[in-house]
């Protein structure tokens, strides 16, 4: 189905996009303003096609929802309100109910003259901060400082907000002599900090106005149809594939040097024996006799585009070692790139031992961050590409060797991710059978089912979400509740519901007009650098899914069999919390048969939970947080009196200190001592380790659903 969509897409795309758009003339505000460019035009008038014809969510592009998007993007322009006065929210409303229009046309001139009357202000407000720091402060005045602005009403006039930034200096400085230094130093301090931000707001590009907007634009339909720029894609995509080609090295933007963080283990960076952490790059240059760029005041994602590529291919840098001074000459390497596996961020294992009426139990608990799949190893037919299910199926077989008694999956956090895994991944636990049904825009229902035979795993089964666990992690969780193969336990799921199909706009761009704006924009003269496209990528959604139940999993979620209290505010985060989410609704079930039944066993286990709660430390402990989250949601303002904000600090200082050593205490951990750093490696994980009890609970009770033909 998704193949056929793409092609359609395609060719579509294609015939429907070929002519250039119009170019209302240009709303200049000063020199140094942005402006759009015609590529980005190009793009928008492609992204509106293909969302307008082809996204599940059938939305007309209409005055109602150019409402919408303006709201959107002012949002993510100045979301507390303290930049722009209701002058320039009078000023700008003309555009509020014409994006549409120009959304169609490719017209970006509104939006660029939106975001320059923004900048204008940002700066204006960052120079004003600066400039304040010239004056005497009076830190024994009963003044607050409002921080949480967002539901207060536009500044009536630049007086207003200048009021607002005195405070927010004085604040700053505030917070800073609190720490023991004094006010020249500290004013020090705070003008090195106001003008790093210029000079990041300086940075800012075309691109950067273009990629707000589209977000807006985008998010205005469904909260997971998302334009991503070149840079963008290219960092989902490697998030996806848990892979990049590059040199092996993560990098930081530090007083204009792009300087590198880390050196990836095993990598080129580190195997050449010349690249050291805090080096700081000053030029790059692509090949054995490319010309050098020099990348110092760069933006870091700038500097990256450049130093990642495909493997194989060389790159040379110029490096200064950290104690080098500006003036030293650099030193030269060259590496050749490769493909690199982030291993930190892949499935892990560990292992609990349990104690049931003097018998140990042993529990392996797999941590998954994300539903990952290096798919262009696995097109390409390399027997070792990257994926979440090879990586399960490992420590599985580790973990069996091992002898344990069950197997806690952890999902939290995992925001889902390829939709392939979270099938495979459920065939590791099942014989065969249907995993999830897809429903597109002409309400066709396709079943995805897991077709291989092999069952890795047949022992007791957990499965821990939360709130951040989304899509696959929904579809995989599901399952196995529906199967009946294992116990889901936690606390709601996200309850993202929806498919989305990446687009890559280079491939649908028409040849044509893609080479008439690389002439216009000079870049056929560029090197091709890393795997980033030209055009960026649109992920659009394009169907939904639903459990084999025939429930679906949007707007919902999954409810976990023994739940947990949510220290993620559930009225904050998830897909009921998101205005242009699709609803919840029903299909028919589909056919297929349940290998176990927990509906016995299920009251026993909450029963025990329960019990085991009501005199746990940690458990309250955890309540007393979730209370103390909502009373620091609720406050908006805070003091400028130094002793009475002094008092609150060491207080709440106090506390925290108190209420970490009492958790560790109630884990069996000894307690630390002011300024002592937390040892590395200890377990605090109490969810966790619940989960894992849990699960040994449901093993010590004789397992009374008994998993049949897995």
């Amino acid at each position: 189905m998704f193949k056929k969509l793409y092609l359609m897409l395609v060719l579509a795309a294609a015939l429907a996009c070929n002519a250039s758009p119009s170019k209302p003339a240009y709303k200049p505000l000063g020199r140094n303003d942005l402006k759009p460019d015609e590529q980005q035009s190009v793009v928008l008038t492609y992204v509106a096609k293909l969302i307008t014809d082809y996204n599940y969510k059938k939305v007309p592009l209409n005055d109602s929802i150019s409402n919408i998007i303006f709201n959107s993007y002012l949002k993510k322009l100045d979301e507390n309100h303290n930049y722009l006065t209701q002058g320039d929210i009078k000023n700008i409303d003309q555009f509020r109910n014409i994006l549409d229009d120009d959304i169609k046309a490719g017209n970006l001139n509104s939006v660029f003259y939106i975001f320059n009357i923004f900048q204008k202000r940002y700066n204006e407000y960052v120079n004003f901060s600066v400039a304040e720091l010239n004056k005497n402060f009076d830190f024994t005045k009963n003044e607050t400082y409002t921080y949480d602005r967002d539901s207060l009403p536009w500044a009536k006039s630049d007086d207003e907000l200048h009021e607002l930034w005195a405070k927010r200096v004085k604040y700053d400085l505030l917070n800073l002599k609190l720490t023991g230094k004094d006010l020249a130093a500290n004013k020090v301090t705070l003008k090195k900090r106001y003008t790093n931000i210029l000079s990041q707001s300086n940075k800012l590009s075309n691109q950067d106005v273009f990629q707000a907007f589209m977000d807006a634009f985008t998010e205005a339909i469904d909260p997971h149809t998302n334009y991503f720029n070149p840079s963008n894609a290219a960092n989902f995509n490697i998030d996806m594939s848990r892979s990049l080609e590059g040199i092996g090295a993560s990098l930081l933007s530090e007083n204009e040097y792009v300087t590198i963080k880390s050196v990836t283990p095993g990598g080129p960076a580190d195997r050449s024996k010349l690249v050291n952490a805090d080096d700081r790059i000053i030029a790059v240059a692509q090949g054995k006799t490319g010309e050098w760029q020099d990348i110092v005041g760069w933006r870091i994602d700038n500097a990256i585009a450049l130093i990642r590529g495909p493997k194989g291919t060389v790159v040379r840098l110029q490096l200064l070692a950290k104690s080098a001074s500006p003036t030293a000459k650099p030193r030269v390497i060259e590496l050749v790139r490769e493909k690199i596996i982030l291993k930190d961020i892949s499935a892990k294992k560990d292992i609990r031992t349990y104690d049931s009426n003097g018998k140990k139990v042993k529990i392996g608990v797999i941590s998954i961050p994300a539903f990952y799949l290096d798919f262009a190893d696995y097109k390409a037919g390399n027997p070792n590409y990257k994926s979440t299910t090879r990586d399960v199926k490992l420590i599985l077989d580790s973990l069996k060797k091992e002898n344990v008694d069950g197997v806690v999956i952890d999902l939290r956090q995992n925001g889902g991710g390829s939709l392939m895994e979270a099938i495979e991944l459920t065939g590791l636990f099942i014989k065969t059978g249907p995993v999830v049904q897809v429903r597109d825009a002409r309400n066709q229902v396709e079943v995805d089912k897991d077709e291989d035979e092999t069952v890795n795993y047949t022992g007791p089964l957990a499965i821990v979400v939360d709130r951040f666990s989304a899509s696959a992690s929904e579809i995989f969780s599901g399952a196995i509740q529906d199967y009946g193969r294992g116990l889901i336990i936690g606390t709601q799921t996200y309850g993202k519901g929806t498919v989305q199909n990446a687009i890559d706009l280079d491939k649908i761009i028409a040849p044509t007009l893609k080479d008439k704006l690389m002439s216009l924009t000079g870049k056929q003269k560029t090197v091709a650098t890393g795997s980033q496209n030209k055009f960026g990528q649109l992920n659009l959604t394009i169907a939904k899914f639903y459990r084999i139940s025939g429930s679906s999993t949007q707007h919902k979620g999954v409810i976990p069999d023994v739940q947990f209290p949510s220290i993620i505010p559930l009225d904050k985060y998830g897909e009921d919390t998101e205005p242009s989410a699709l609803p919840f609704d029903m299909i028919a079930k589909t056919s297929y048969t349940t290998v176990g039944n927990f509906s016995t066993v299920i009251p026993e286990l909450r029963k025990m939970h329960d019990e085991r709660m009501a005199t746990s430390q940690s458990y309250k402990y955890l309540l007393e947080d979730i209370q103390d989250a909502k009373k620091q949601d609720a406050e908006k303002s805070i003091t400028l009196n130094e002793v009475d904000l002094k008092k609150q600090r060491d207080a709440d200082e106090q506390k925290v200190f108190e209420r970490n050593n009492l958790r560790r205490l109630a884990l069996g951990l000894r307690p630390l001592k002011k300024g002592e750093a937390k040892p590395k490696n200890e377990d605090l994980d109490f969810l966790q380790k619940e989960a894992g009890q849990i699960l040994t609970d449901y093993i010590t009770l004789g397992n009374k659903t008994a998993v049949v033909n897995p």
